[in-house]
Order: C-alpha cells, then structure tokens, then sequence
C-alpha cells in the first residue's frame, strides 16, 4: 500500500535518459510488433496496434520528444497507456526502447522540471526525481499532445 506522499511510476528508456508515467496510467507493456500502417498521419504515428480486438493508436515516443528514430530491437516495448484528456481516455501506445522497472518515489523527492538545459519542451515534463544512479524525467503525457494533435489521432480522424 502506498501512501498519498509516494508516487509509483514505470520507468523505461530513450538512448541514454531515463523517463516514467505513473503506473495508474499504464494500461500495459507489450513486446514490440509492427503496426498497421495509417496515412497522412503526424510523422511519429506509426499506425495501429492490435490489442484484444481493438487498434491502439501507437506512436514513435522518440520522435515525439524530438530523439532521433532507431530501430526496433529485442528490447523495444510498447507502453499502452490511458490518458485523461477533455472528459474521455484516449489509449495510446507509446514505442520505447525499454521498459526498466516500476518504481516508488517519495513526492518529496520529486522537483521541478528544469526551464532550460533539456532537450523536451518543459510543459512535457512533470518532474525530476533523483536516483543513486541519476535522473528520472517523469513525463506529462497529457501535456505532450494538444488538443489538435488528439483529434488527429483518433482513428476516424486518421483515415478520413
């Protein structure tokens, strides 16, 4: 049991840095698979993702920070996460290079993005926790997408 002072987050990894979403938003991790493909869509869209029946709109999370694109390898994931966005969750999954762990920060611990010295917009961050073996940029996920971008990446927006 956790208490209201502690947030517990997936941790995974972009190249070198290391970034979390709180795990209440973490719907699943799946193995990587290839998507099927969507027209005329933002360039880090890479199309659906089957998941029980359903498509699961699945984007480059590096090329939507703004990271170079790398291939696939036996360690990319798929973060199928839920986010709140206007009143409904959007489902949306996000390919990383790796899922680390799940791990508890203590609030406390938690401070403010930094203004400047990063490579991502600092509205897409929610904070920085300090580890014994370096940073952890916890990720705003409803910050990352306008409400543009979401319209524009409901599967009905996309093929019409």
């Amino acid at each position: 049991m956790s208490n209201a002072q502690e947030l517990q987050v997936v941790t995974f990894g972009l190249g070198a840095e290391t970034f979390a979403v709180p795990v209440t938003l973490v719907r699943e991790i799946l193995d990587y698979r290839e998507t099927f493909r969507i027209p005329n869509g933002p360039d880090y869209l890479l199309g659906l993702t089957e998941l029980r029946g359903e498509g699961v709109t699945t984007i480059d999370f590096r090329l939507r920070l703004g990271l170079p694109h790398v291939a696939p390898t036996a360690s990319t994931r798929i973060l199928v996460v839920d986010v709140p966005f206007d009143g409904r969750t959007l489902v949306l999954g996000l390919v990383v290079d790796r899922v680390l762990d799940v791990s508890t920060f203590d609030t406390a611990d938690i401070g403010p993005p930094p203004d400047i010295g990063v490579r991502w917009p600092s509205q897409y961050l929610a904070g920085v926790a300090k580890r014994p073996d370096g940073f952890v940029v916890l990720v705003d996920v409803v910050q990352i997408f306008s409400a543009d971008e979401v319209q524009s990446l409901q599967p009905g927006a996309i093929a019409a």
